[in-house]
């Protein structure tokens, strides 16, 4: 039975709550990587199936879908990347799987389609590909597959890159009712420099502290500028409720291609990334309250990381995508690198962008990095007093000015000529001594349940709310109900529902479309095209295996 629509005042509520609690749902078990199927190297086949279903909004609404999934009759496929936990390909997913193949590989893609008869005939487009149909019945773009019946597609993945697929039948309703999804083609020849110098450094660093490498490739395309530390796939897509109930309305109807749709005019009311509106896109991937939308969308990183954004638009709009705290430069667009004019060779032309607006159907890859440098503070709260463990730590700038000397160390990657800056006039990494940062009073404005501090912020800012209050401590400064090495901090005490602050803490950087209505769901406040970018301090664990 359909859910009933639940959109009330608990509900908007809800999602105002979920607002103030985002930087706690960038817990250590919520990370996004750019998970997908695989069939091995050479000859890979994929047998996928279009299927109808639910998936879920923040507004407690269930909307009626189509996507493509895993054809439950054929074998299951192999999962990357290796080590992700709970990892399904059910036979209806939105976006639909991705697809994981390596560059010059022979892919084959059968289709089963099982949308309803009303629906008629269904197949999938690969725009940037030389595609060679099998069986089916002639379509207006492509063969396709008509109801209960199979179509098969062969080309050769012969771009790296990310790539977009989707239907080529009827699209106006079909991808607006969730039939796309993207495929990974990784490069067949790594360049050397992506394994040395800085990557190497991050790796070093990455295991010290006890992480996995995640990543598909160390490069996304055969060039030495292609190189990059962690990676994450987007997809952007809307959707209008109206012609989602209007297709669920003619679903039942037993006759052959007649159902029909007014997909005009256009008022979508739900903004996704990778098929889930904020919060949902920063609950873990395969999450089981989203059985259909296995995919999230919660980027992390470590100051120094070169973080590979693969990036598409699906649906029909462009969406004006900001990505706070750096541009994203671009490598290229559909796998078409953007080269030099003067020396391809070595150099890429991409251009560094502030908003990375999303064309329906195209697809890019693109580089983004922080380090802090240029905040004119010693952000790794190194000022301070004797008591601070961290107060001798020296910083020894490389060529570039970054302490990469020893990747072991926690201001691994600092930006050195901010070292020992004070964030304050007189800081002393001790809030209860009056530094970095000074929190307000709890009489007058909490902190609430969801604040547990950073280590950037100094070596006592992280537990602040929860741990032992030194003696003799400010009540005001340290925001306790009590003193002494008893007291507990704000009500209720951070780290005691989903973040506990000694696991994971850092720069919460905001992440959104700067279409104001696509940060919403459902016309309410926080939700749609929105997530966070939790840069962590290099002792905090960045597990992508959940």
């Amino acid at each position: 039975m359909r859910p009933m629509n639940m959109r009330n005042a608990f509900l908007k509520t809800r999602l105002l709550l979920a607002s103030m609690a985002a930087v706690a749902s960038l817990t250590a078990t919520a990370h996004a990587a750019a998970p997908g199927i695989t069939g091995g190297t050479g000859t890979v086949t994929f047998n996928l199936t279009a299927q109808p279903s639910y998936i879920s909004q923040p507004d407690g609404e269930s909307v009626y879908a189509w996507g493509y999934g895993c054809d439950p009759m054929q074998q299951a496929p192999g999962f990357l990347p290796a080590g992700i936990s709970n990892q399904k390909c059910n036979s209806m997913q939105v976006p639909g799987p991705t697809l994981i193949v390596h560059e010059n590989d022979v892919v084959t893609v059968n289709l089963s389609n099982g949308l309803p008869t009303a629906a008629g005939n269904t197949s999938i487009l690969f725009p940037d590909f030389v595609v060679t149909p099998g069986g089916g019945v002639t379509g207006l773009m492509t063969q396709e597959a008509a109801h209960n019946g199979t179509v098969s597609y062969t080309f050769t993945a012969s771009s790296p890159g990310t790539h977009a697929y989707y239907s080529g039948t009827q699209q106006d309703l079909q991808i607006e009712m969730g039939l796309y999804g993207a495929m990974i083609v990784l490069p067949a020849n790594v360049p050397g420099n992506c394994t040395t110098g800085y990557h190497a450094s991050n790796l070093t660093a990455e295991a010290n502290w006890g992480e996995s490498d995640f990543r598909l490739a160390a490069a996304a395309y055969d060039h030495p500028e292609s190189c990059y530390d962690r990676e994450y796939l987007f997809q952007f897509s809307e959707m209008d409720p109206k012609i989602h109930s209007a297709a669920l309305a003619q679903s039942t109807r037993t006759c052959t291609s007649c159902m029909i749709v007014a997909t005009e005019p256009y008022h979508p009311a739900y903004f996704m990334i990778n098929g889930r509106s904020m919060p949902d896109d920063m609950d873990p991937n395969y999450a089981l309250e989203y059985p259909h939308q296995p995919y999230n969308g919660n980027p992390h990183m470590h100051p120094g990381e070169l973080v590979l954004l693969r990036i598409i638009g699906q649906g029909r709009w462009q969406h004006p995508f900001h990505e706070h705290a750096n541009h994203v430069r671009i490598l290229a667009r559909d796998g078409n690198l953007i080269l030099s004019t003067t020396n391809a060779a070595v150099n890429l032309a991409g251009p560094a962008l502030f908003t990375t607006t999303t064309t329906p159907g195209q697809a890019f890859d693109g580089i983004f990095y922080y380090t802090g440098r240029g905040l004119n503070w010693d952000m790794y709260g190194h000022t301070g007093s004797s008591s601070d463990p961290n107060a001798k730590l020296t910083c020894t700038p490389d060529t570039n000015g970054y302490n990469t000397g020893d990747p072991t160390a926690i201001n691994y990657f600092e930006w050195c000529q901010d070292h020992n800056k004070p964030l304050q006039v007189a800081p002393l990494g001790d809030v209860g001594s009056g530094g970095p940062v000074t929190l307000p009073d709890p009489n007058i404005l909490t902190n609430g349940a969801w604040y547990g501090g950073s280590p950037y912020l100094g070596p006592d800012a992280t537990m602040r709310a929860t741990g032992c209050m030194p003696s003799g401590a400010s009540q005001t400064n340290q925001n306790t109900t009590g003193t002494g090495c008893g007291a507990t901090g704000s009500t209720p005490p951070s780290g005691t529902i989903a973040n506990n602050p000694s696991q994971e803490a850092g720069f919460a950087f905001m992440w959104h479309s700067h279409n104001e209505r696509e940060i919403t769901t459902n016309n309410i406040f926080p939700g749609g095209m929105m997530m966070m970018m939790l840069v962590d301090s290099r002792e905090f664990l960045i597990d992508e295996s959940k």
